[in-house]
C-alpha cells in the first residue's frame, strides 16, 4: 500500500519541473501537510563582494579569471588577506561558500614564490581528499603552476610511497597516517617537513571528543617535528557553523587564530520542512518508521523531475531505503541507473561514477551516509530528504547545503525517527534554523590520551629538560614513562627507548590504551575498538554490534585477551544493556549554590555493573527478551556535573506528591540473620535459575512483597519482622535479582527529569546522548539531596560535564520543552522513558521538577 498514494506516474523521460508545481503538491497532499510540522522560506540571498587583496601571485589571479572568479566574495577577501599576513585563519562559513579558495589563493601563492615551500592538507574523509586533489590540481593547471600535488593514504602503494616523499609540494592525507605512517618515519620526510609552510585542516567541527582531543596532540607533535627541522607552519581551517569555533581551533592548535565568519557566497532561494511520521501507537508514542515516509517523499520528488539526494544514519537505513526507491523506479518506469547509492564501503571507481552521474544529471536520485555531507562536488541537486535527525546541528546544515548550492531554489525535508532528540528538533525547530548552541569539546590533557601522544612524540624526538609540550609542563608524565621503562634520562635529555612502536596501539577513536579490538569470524578483520567501561554494555556475549550500519553478533568475549569476536547477521533488533551505576565525587572544583536548584562540578569515580540485556525491535521498541551478563564490575575516573534541589525545594517537592521521598535501606536489626538463613535453606544457589555462589559474591535475597510496602520506621515500629519472614524471602544470584526487582521498582520522576536532560544535553554539548552517562539519586552521599549527576562516558573526561556545568537554565527549558510537546498521554520513552503506568502521572510530575529546575515555577513555602 503506497503512503501517498496520489504520487503520479509521468510517461517517458524525467525533465526538469518548475520547483514552485512540485512544492505546490506537497503543500496540497493532506497526508504530507499533516505530517509537516513546520514549512520554513528562506529568501535568496545575494553575494558580498570583497576586493583581492595585495600579494596574490599574477599567475593565480589570471587562473581565477579563467575560471570565471572576477573578484572573491567578502569572506575569502578576508581569509586570504589575513593568511598572506601571516595569521593562523578559522573560517566559518556556510555549505558551498567557497572556502577551498580561501586557502588554495594563499598556498599556490606561496608555492609559486618558493620553490623549497610545501604544504599540507588534512581531511576527514578519502573521498573529501580525492575531490580536493582534483580541484586544487585544475586550479594550479590554469596557474601554468608545475607542482606536484599528491594524496598519501592507505591505499597508496608502497612503490608511490616513496617517490611522494621526494617530490611532493602539496600532501593530501588524513590524520591517521600523519600519526602513523608519516610523524614517526619524520626522516624519510626531512626536506618536506624542512619547507612546510602551510598546513590547512578541513572540517574543524569533525574534530571534537575523544577524536578531536587525539587530533590536538597530534597537531602537537606536527608542530614539534616542524620545530627540529626549522620550520613554523601556518594554520588555516575551515568549518562549519558551531558556536565555539576560536576556542575549538586554538584549543587544537596551541595557537592564537583569526576568525573570518561573514559569509559572502549568495544562496539561492529555500524551503526547509520539519515532517513527523504519524503515531501508530498514542498511549506509547511510537510513530511509523521515518524509512517509510521518507521513502515516499523522496519517490515524489524524483518523480517530480527534482535531483535528490537521500540521507540515511546508517548503512543498513540506506540499503533499505535504496532497495525501495528502486522498486518506485521499476514502478513508475524510471530510466534504469537513475537512483543509485553512496556510502562507505563502495569502491572508489563506483564511488566516482556516482559523483559523475550527478554531476551530469543522469543520475536522479542518490541514497546516501554522511559520506556525501561533506564537500564533495555533485553538482546542483534541488532537494534534499534527511531520514533521522543527523545528529548535530552542524551536520545537518551540511546536509541541507547540498541542495541548491549553484543559487537555485531548493527544499530540504527532515524526516524525523522516534528518538527524544529527533521528536525534540521536529517539536523545535529554531534550535536548528536559529544561532547554532552547539560546542565542540575537546581536552587534550586527558590523562590517558596524553601519555599516548607522549610516547609517541618521545619515539619520533627525544625530550630535553624542561621542554614544553603543547605549552605545558608535562614533566610528571615523561616521568611515569621513565618508570615503565620506556624513556632513559642522561644529560638533561629523555630518550626512547621502548621496543614496541607507539603510535600502533594509540587509537585516534578511544581514550583508553587497553581497548578490545573487535573482530569479524568470518574474515579475521578487526572491525572496531570499544574501551574497557563500555565493553559491558556493549560488547557483551549475545549483544547485536553496530557498526557502519552493518549487525554483528558478538558469539565470544575474551574479557583477559580484550578481544570480542563477532559474525554478521540480519536481525531486526538491537540490544540495550542495563547496568547499576553509583557515582561518587572524588573532587568538587566548582559549587553555584541556588534558590530553585543547585549545581556542581569537577571529577567523579563512575562504577558500574552490568547485568541484564534486552532485545529491542528496531524502529517500534518492542521488547522481545531478555539475556543476562556476568561480567566484572568496571570503575572508571572522569568529569562530571552534579544538579540537585536544595532541602526545603526537596522538601516541598515531596509533600506535593512530585518527588519520590528517599527510600532508606534500613531492614531492620535482624536483617543480616534474616538473609544468611535464606541463604543456607536455598542452599546457597538461585533460586530461579540455580547457579551457585560465587567465591567472590555472596547472592542476594529478596523480598517476594517488597520491603517498602511493610511501612517499616526505625525506632517506631517492629514491622521489619514480618518483612523478613524466611517465607517472604528468596535467595537470587545478581542477575535474576536486577529483573525481579525491575518489575517493582517505578522510575519516578527524577529518573524521567535524568531521562530528558541526558537526552536535550547533546544539542548543546555537540555530541552523541551516548558520549553522556546520566545518573539519579533521590539521596546523594555528597549532596545529601535528590541529585542528577552527568558524567563524560569517557576515561579522564573530555569536558562535556564542565560545558554543561557552565550553561545556564536554556539546558533545563529545552528539556521542559522536549516533555511538553511529546504527544504520548503519561509518558513514553521519547520523552521520560519507559512507563510502567501511564495513568499514574509520571509526565505531569517530571514536567513539574522542570519547572522548578528551570526556574519557572515557584515551590511553597520557598520565598525568591
Amino acid at each position: 500500500m503506497e503512503t501517498f498514494p496520489s504520487l503520479r506516474r509521468q510517461s517517458g523521460n524525467l525533465s526538469a519541473l518548475d520547483m514552485e508545481a512540485a512544492l505546490e503538491e506537497l503543500r496540497r497532499e493532506p497526508q504530507v501537510r499533516q505530517g509537516v510540522t513546520a514549512w520554513y522560506h528562506l529568501p535568496a540571498r545575494e553575494a558580498i563582494y570583497g576586493e583581492w587583496p595585495d600579494g596574490i601571485a599574477p599567475r593565480v589571479l589570471e587562473a581565477l579569471r579563467r575560471r570565471g572568479i572576477h573578484a572573491p566574495y567578502v569572506h575569502q577577501s578576508l581569509a586570504i588577506e589575513r593568511a598572506l599576513a601571516g595569521e593562523n585563519v578559522v573560517v566559518v562559513t556556510g555549505t558551498a561558500s567557497g572556502k577551498t579558495l580561501c586557502y588554495n589563493v594563499p598556498v599556490l601563492t606561496r608555492l609559486l614564490a618558493d620553490p623549497r615551500a610545501r604544504a599540507m592538507y588534512l581531511f576527514p574523509t578519502k573521498a573529501l581528499t580525492q575531490d580536493q586533489a582534483a580541484a586544487l590540481s585544475e586550479l594550479a593547471g590554469l596557474a601554468e603552476a608545475d607542482l606536484s600535488i599528491e594524496t598519501y593514504d592507505g591505499d597508496t602503494d608502497t612503490d608511490v610511497r616513496r617517490s611522494v616523499r621526494g617530490r611532493v609540494r602539496v600532501l593530501l592525507t588524513n590524520p591517521d597516517m600523519l600519526h602513523t605512517g608519516i610523524l614517526p618515519h619524520h626522516t624519510k620526510w626531512a626536506g618536506f617537513f624542512q619547507g612546510l609552510r602551510y598546513v590547512v585542516l578541513d572540517e574543524l567541527h569533525a574534530y571534537r571528543g575523544v577524536f578531536g582531543s587525539h587530533m590536538a596532540n597530534v597537531l602537537r607533535r606536527l608542530q614539534r617535528v616542524c620545530r627540529f627541522y626549522g620550520a613554523d607552519p601556518q594554520f588555516i581551517c575551515c568549518s562549519a557553523t558551531i558556536a565555539n569555533p576560536c576556542e575549538l581551533a586554538e584549543a587544537l592548535l596551541g595557537q592564537p587564530v583569526s576568525v573570518v565568519d561573514q559569509d559572502g557566497a549568495p544562496r539561492g532561494e529555500r524551503h526547509i520542512l520539519f515532517y513527523n511520521p504519524p503515531i501508530v501507537d498514542r498511549a506509547l508514542g511510537i510513530r511509523r518508521s521515518p524509512l517509510l515516509d521518507g521513502r515516499a517523499l523522496a519517490a515524489r520528488l524524483i518523480e517530480r523531475g527534482l535531483q535528490t539526494i537521500v540521507f540515511a544514519r546508517s548503512r543498513v537505513s540506506a540499503e533499505v531505503l535504496l532497495t525501495y526507491l528502486l522498486r518506485e523506479a521499476q514502478r513508475h518506469g524510471w530510466q534504469p541507473g537513475c537512483v543509485r547509492g553512496y556510502r562507505g564501503g563502495y569502491l572508489p571507481g563506483e564511488r566516482r561514477e556516482v559523483e559523475r552521474g550527478l554531476r551530469q544529471g543522469s543520475v536522479r536520485g542518490v541514497v546516501a551516509t554522511n559520506a556525501l555531507e561533506l564537500g564533495v562536488d555533485i553538482g546542483e541537486l534541488a532537494a534534499v530528504v534527511m531520514v533521522g535527525y543527523p545528529g548535530t546541528i552542524a551536520s545537518a546544515w551540511q546536509q541541507i547545503g547540498r541542495a541548491g548550492r549553484r543559487q537555485g531554489t531548493s527544499v530540504a525535508i527532515l524526516v524525523a525517527a522516534g528518538s527524544p532528540l529527533d521528536q525534540y528538533i521536529v517539536l523545535h525547530p529554531d534550535y536548528l534554523l536559529g544561532r547554532s548552541p552547539e560546542h565542540a569539546l575537546i581536552n587534550p590533557y586527558n590523562p590517558l590520551i596524553l601519555l599516548g601522544h607522549l610516547a609517541c612524540a618521545s619515539f619520533e624526538l627525544p625530550f630535553r629538560e624542561g621542554e614544553p609540550y603543547g605549552g605545558q609542563d608535562v614533566s610528571v608524565y615523561l616521568d611515569l614513562l621513565r618508570e615503565e621503562g620506556l624513556l632513559h634520562a642522561a644529560g638533561g635529555v629523555r630518550y626512547w627507548v621502548g621496543d614496541a612502536y607507539p603510535a600502533q596501539n594509540v587509537s585516534l577513536r578511544t581514550s583508553a590504551p587497553d581497548s578490545f579490538v573487535i573482530v569479524d569470524e568470518e574474515s579475521g578483520r578487526p572491525i572496531g575498538m570499544v574501551e574497557p567501561f563500555a565493553a559491558p554494555l556493549l560488547i557483551h556475549e549475545g549483544a547485536i554490534y553496530l557498526h557502519e550500519g552493518h549487525s554483528y553478533q558478538v558469539t565470544r568475549l575474551d574479557w583477559d585477551g580484550r578481544r570480542a569476536t563477532v559474525t554478521p547477521v540480519q536481525v531486526d533488533y538491537y540490544t540495550e544493556a542495563s547496568n547499576s551505576t553509583h557515582v561518587q565525587v572524588v573532587e568538587e572544583e566548582a559549587r553555584e549554590p541556588g534558590l530553585w536548584l543547585c549545581k556542581g562540578r569537577g571529577s567523579v569515580r563512575v562504577t558500574s555493573v552490568a547485568s541484564v540485556y534486552r532485545k529491542v525491535r528496531l524502529y517500534t521498541h518492542e521488547n522481545l527478551g531478555w539475556g543476562t551478563i556476568d561480567l566484572p564490575e568496571q570503575e572508571m575516573e572522569t568529569r562530571g556535573c552534579w544538579f540537585w534541589f536544595p532541602p526545603e525545594v526537596a522538601a516541598a517537592l515531596v509533600e506535593e506528591g512530585v518527588l519520590s521521598p528517599e527510600v532508606r535501606f534500613d531492614r531492620g536489626p535482624n536483617w543480616q540473620e534474616m538473609r544468611r538463613l535464606a541463604r543456607e535453606r536455598d542452599g546457597f544457589r538461585c533460586r530461579f535459575c540455580g547457579a551457585p555462589e560465587r567465591e567472590d559474591r555472596e547472592h542476594d535475597v529478596h523480598h517476594l512483597r517488597p520491603f517498602r510496602e511493610f511501612g517499616y520506621e526505625p525506632g517506631k515500629n517492629d514491622a521489619y519482622l514480618e518483612a523478613n519472614q524466611l517465607s517472604n524471602l528468596i535467595t537470587l544470584c545478581r542477575r535474576c535479582h536486577w529483573r525481579a526487582d525491575g518489575s517493582q521498582v517505578p522510575a519516578g520522576s527524577l529518573a524521567g527529569l535524568a531521562h530528558a536532560l541526558g537526552n536535550v544535553a547533546p544539542l548543546f554539548l555537540m555530541c552523541d546522548p551516548r558520549d553522556i552517562g546520566v545518573v539519579p539519586e533521590l539521596r546523594s552521599s555528597h549532596t545529601e539531596g535528590p541529585t542528577v549527576t552527568v558524567y563524560d562516558q569517557v576515561p579522564g573526561g573530555i569536558g562535556l560535564g564542565d560545558q554543561l556545568y557552565s550553561l545556564g537554565r536554556e539546558v533545563w527549558q529545552a528539556a521542559r520543552e522536549l516533555v511538553a510537546g511529546c504527544t504520548c498521554e503519561g509518558g513514553c520513552p521519547a520523552c521520560v522513558g519507559p512507563v510502567q503506568d501511564p495513568a499514574a502521572g509520571l509526565k505531569q510530575q517530571v514536567l513539574r521538577l522542570l519547572e522548578v529546575a528551570s526556574g519557572e515555577g515557584m515551590v511553597r513555602g520557598v520565598q525568591p
